[in-house]
């Protein structure tokens, strides 16, 4: 902060002024949501995570789930039906498997073929359980996926959950540059070519961790925890003006370079230009919007002379210390009134 003047008198400072609502700026304007996906993305993306095989109906692994959450078809298996999750993939755990075994087969197929007439997605069989030979005989003629997991039903249900929420989650992409700094998720926005990505370069020369360059996804996980990830292709890879790509792995080590991160921070960066509003206080709040969330906006202007790389991490550390209750600028406002407005002196 500049020392320039008497304090008291600094407009931009506004002693006991109560904080006013913080600007929102959107940016995820083409925010895209997940209606369905398909088995054969689910299958691929969690074949080792969650221990999977096809076992039959390997024809149909193209439908399309519909919902973000699994099925336990217990009450059908009795022919009850009413709420019947049809949209979702079925969980078939011992339970089940062993009621199925225990009836005839002539009965086993009625009872399983009201359930194939649903045009349910899927099937999966967790506890490394083998499905009857009527289940892969309709799995067959249905063309409906059955998978076998060696996981427990409760362990597969909890990890295949997480991973469908995070593929129905709300998702858009921003251009922009991601960067894990002490612990905080710092995405790195501004005009192609003000220097993020010679920022981010500084600051993993530092020990920090890059996450995306240039290209960043980003997906709403819950209600209110932004992911951000870049893509499989380019992961771990820069581009610097005037030298080219750049293997930060390779230059830098495996712990410069992060899959995915929070995204807790936006520090946009701006071109100086003469009379331009900077805040010198902090007490006005800025923030944007994206998909839904609010994240805290610090705006850095850009010219000869200034070490981006220290200001972001500055940024990071006072982002941290507000986030654990203490703000430097309603600190030094606070003494100012208390300054201005002295108790009065006992008799």
């Amino acid at each position: 902060m500049e020392t320039e003047g008497d304090p008291q008198n600094d407009p931009a400072l506004a002693p006991g002024q109560a904080p006013a609502e913080p600007q929102v700026i959107s940016l995820t304007t083409g925010a895209k949501r997940v209606q369905k996906i398909s088995v054969r993305e689910f299958f691929e993306a969690a074949r080792s995570r969650l221990q999977m095989e096809i076992v039959a109906g390997e024809d149909g692994l193209d439908k399309e789930i519909g919902e973000k959450s699994l099925n336990r078809p217990a009450l059908a298996l009795t022919g009850y039906f009413k709420h019947f999750g049809s949209r979702r993939l079925q969980l078939f755990g011992a339970g089940e498997i062993s009621y199925l075994s225990d009836l005839r087969t002539e009965t086993q197929k009625v009872v399983l073929e009201e359930i194939f007439r649903k045009n349910i997605p899927g099937i999966i069989v967790s506890r490394g359980l083998y499905p009857t030979p009527t289940m892969v005989e309709l799995a067959e003629s249905y063309k409906v996926p059955l998978l076998r997991s060696r996981m427990k039903s409760k362990d597969f249900s909890a990890e295949a959950t997480l991973l469908l929420d995070q593929k129905f989650a709300p998702r858009s992409n921003l251009h922009g540059t991601l960067i894990d700094a002490r612990g905080v998720g710092v995405l790195l926005l501004g005009e192609s070519g003000v220097g993020k990505s010679e920022c981010a370069l500084a600051l993993i020369e530092r020990g920090y961790s890059l996450v995306a360059d240039d290209y960043v996804l980003v997906n709403l996980v819950g209600e209110n925890s932004l992911i951000g990830t870049g893509k499989e292709v380019s992961r771990g890879f820069m581009e610097c003006r005037g030298i080219g790509i750049i293997d930060v792995a390779s230059m830098f080590g495996i712990r410069a370079v992060r899959r995915e991160k929070s995204i807790d921070l936006v520090v946009s960066f701006v071109h100086w230009r003469e009379g331009m509003d900077e805040d010198r206080t902090g007490l006005e709040l800025r923030e944007v919007d994206i998909l839904g969330v609010r994240v805290p906006l610090v705006e850095l202007a850009v010219r000869p002379g200034r070490d981006m790389a220290r200001l972001v991490e500055v940024a990071v550390m006072a982002h941290s210390l507000r986030k654990s209750g203490y703000d430097a600028a309603r600190d030094l406002d606070a003494r100012l009134m208390r300054m201005m407005n002295p108790p009065p002196a006992e008799a």
